[in-house]
């Protein structure tokens, strides 16, 4: 009955078009009511409910949050974004569909500096869908491929959904960083797979070969961005800096940079950058303690030992197990955004996964990628509605171009659920 509680509660406060964070709450609200009634605590008591909502964003690692979008931000005014385009343009932008290549490979490297899906992605439309347009590139096919590579960013570290799922399911940031390297990639590799594939049917002129001096010249130029990421994963392997630390030295090396080395970065633009990194915070720490709310009370409910009881028939089949978990992701993924999904079934699921066995890490890059797959699945589809934003372009358009990268990255995420091993094994040798 508690799970029919939470459940009800939660979509019928959607379904009355409350935001996300406020449908949480009311969930909170219902769930700690129907244990009152029924015995399950002692009374009602709303300072309860205040003093989780206030712990749930009283959690250090947190802090990483608004600097990797302060990073992002900088990174994009700064002119790091658009060097890193015109570097994978000197070397691949002259082959047949050449800047379908340019979008996965920069996509690749921005996830790599920012960790946010949705920065990326308009960063990315907004440089490369107007080249793509005028060399006579399919649009829709083109955004798909833009929006499927802008959504590696919650993959790769350093990753702003890792850090949510570490703190509601208290697990290694930096573990999830590190785990989350080689199955980003290979979602890279997967879409440029798909591209060429499709792209064999683009009839466009492939843009002018660049001569080695040229690409030695955009590389030189995009050196700097690129050790931003070395930088990262370095000083956390090493234990030089906490992935909350690696958040500021991020902002502060792309602040630099762009400020003082490309110059591109006006101190007049410093207040609107900083108020739109504190608007996107204030949204995602806003959601986070109204998710702790209901993670708590889901707690005292019990609600994980009754979602145990109906997986009990794939409890025995660790893979069995993680396929019907992803199934499940998948579906919830498509009508709910990507923090929401993540802070609602984080509480409900890791119990059982811990119960199985599964390695919470492992289990974390996976449901992370998955999520991530829903930031381009309608009706929500938050990355493809940025795309079609930018693109002019309607959702169906945009969801036809997807298709074939969707279908790539969902061939990646359960390969990665029938072989471990692609996840773990390179984690434990970049921690060895």
């Amino acid at each position: 009955m508690t799970v029919a509680v939470f459940i009800l509660s939660l979509l019928g406060a959607m379904a009355l078009g409350m935001p996300i964070a406020y449908a949480l709450l009311v969930c909170g609200l219902a769930l700690m009511s129907y244990l009152a009634a029924t015995g399950g605590i002692a009374a009602f008591d709303s300072q309860i409910l205040a003093q989780r909502f206030v712990d749930g964003a009283d959690n250090f690692p947190l802090l990483a949050v608004p600097f990797f979008l302060l990073a992002g931000e900088f990174m994009n005014a700064g002119g790091l974004s658009r060097r890193i385009v015109q570097m994978a343009m000197a070397w691949v932008g002259h082959f047949r569909g050449g800047l379908g290549y340019v979008a996965v490979i920069a996509a690749i490297i921005m996830a790599s500096l920012s960790g946010s899906a949705v920065a990326d992605t308009a960063a990315l439309a907004a440089l490369l869908i107007p080249m793509m347009r005028k060399a006579g590139y399919n649009v829709g096919r083109s955004a798909g491929l833009i929006a499927a590579g802008g959504i590696i960013a919650p993959v790769i570290p350093p990753s702003i959904g890792f850090i949510i799922f570490g703190v509601a399911a208290n697990v290694s940031i930096t573990k999830l960083f590190l785990a989350g390297i080689v199955p980003g990639i290979m979602m890279g590799v997967a879409i440029g797979i798909a591209w060429w594939w499709v792209a064999r049917r683009e009839q466009v002129q492939p843009a002018e070969k660049v001569d080695m001096a040229g690409r030695l010249q955009a590389t030189r130029e995009g050196l700097l961005a690129l050790a931003l990421p070395v930088v990262i994963i370095g000083g956390m392997k090493f234990g030089v800096f906490t992935p909350t630390e690696a958040a500021v030295v991020a902002a502060v090396y792309s602040f630099c940079i762009g400020a003082f080395v490309y110059r591109e970065l006006r101190f007049s633009n410093l207040y609107s950058l900083l108020l739109r990194a504190g608007k996107t915070t204030a949204v995602i720490m806003f959601l986070v303690a109204a998710a702790m709310v209901s993670a708590w009370l889901i707690t005292v409910a019990n609600i994980p030992a009754e979602v145990a009881k109906m997986m009990e028939p794939f409890m025995g089949n660790k893979i069995l197990l993680m396929l019907v978990l992803m199934l499940l992701v998948v579906v919830v993924g498509t009508a709910l955004d990507f923090t929401p999904t993540v802070l609602i079934l984080t509480p409900v699921l890791m119990p059982l996964v811990k119960q199985a066995g599964i390695d919470p890490v492992y289990f974390g890059v996976l449901f992370i990628m998955n999520n991530a797959i829903g930031l381009i699945t309608p009706p929500v589809g938050t990355v493809l509605n940025v795309v079609c934003g930018v693109a002019r372009i309607s959702m169906d358009t945009a969801f036809r171009g997807v298709l074939p990268f969707l279908i790539a990255h969902l061939s990646v995420m359960f390969t990665l659920v029938l072989f471990p091993a692609l996840v773990l094994v390179p984690m434990k040798w970049l921690l060895s």
